[in-house]
């Protein structure tokens, strides 16, 4: 199966927590979100001002949260496509975005050379990441949610407690 309609390459691609839904971001500005099984579009995600470099499923598949070259985080409402919170304060392009194992918290990595936690129910920053002398183009969360990876242009990974963030 192939599925047509981003007017730009496609960046960033994930499935749903039950496999039955796919979400695309593009250079088109758009995410879309997919029926996995028969190929129909769903849904338009369409409120980033610039390329969409990463999307990701809440845990739940309720949300979708996706990073953009517009320097934003967005929250999404996966069943209606509306915006439930945009998160500000990367200073660069966001390439990387993804949930907690519970989807209380979001990660993301940017050109800015930090790593952001951030409170998915809020929209909050909790923390700014800092150690990367590049950008950082991978962040993801351990199956068990104690700890964030980050990977960067600078040739390293970090490993991130997320703990003793709050020490």
């Amino acid at each position: 199966m192939e599925l047509k309609g981003h007017g730009g390459p496609v960046w960033s691609v994930a499935f749903s927590p039950d496999g039955k839904r796919i979400v695309s971001g593009s250079e088109d500005n758009i995410a879309r979100v997919w029926d996995a099984t028969s190929g129909a579009q769903l849904q338009l995600l369409e409120d980033h001002r610039d390329f969409v470099k990463s999307v990701a499923f809440s845990p739940d598949g309720k949300q979708i949260v996706s990073g953009s070259d517009d320097k934003t985080v967005r929250l999404w409402d996966s069943a209606s496509g509306k915006v439930l919170r945009e998160l500000k304060g990367h200073t660069r392009v966001v390439y990387s975005v993804a949930f907690s194992p519970d989807g209380k918290q979001i990660v993301s990595g940017s050109d800015d050379k930090t790593v952001r936690l951030w409170d998915s129910a809020s929209g909050k920053v909790l923390r700014e990441l800092q150690g990367h002398t590049d950008w950082v183009s991978s962040v993801a969360f351990s199956r068990d949610g104690k700890q964030i990876v980050s990977g960067s242009d600078d040739k390293t990974v970090r490993v991130w407690n997320v703990h003793s963030l709050y020490a």
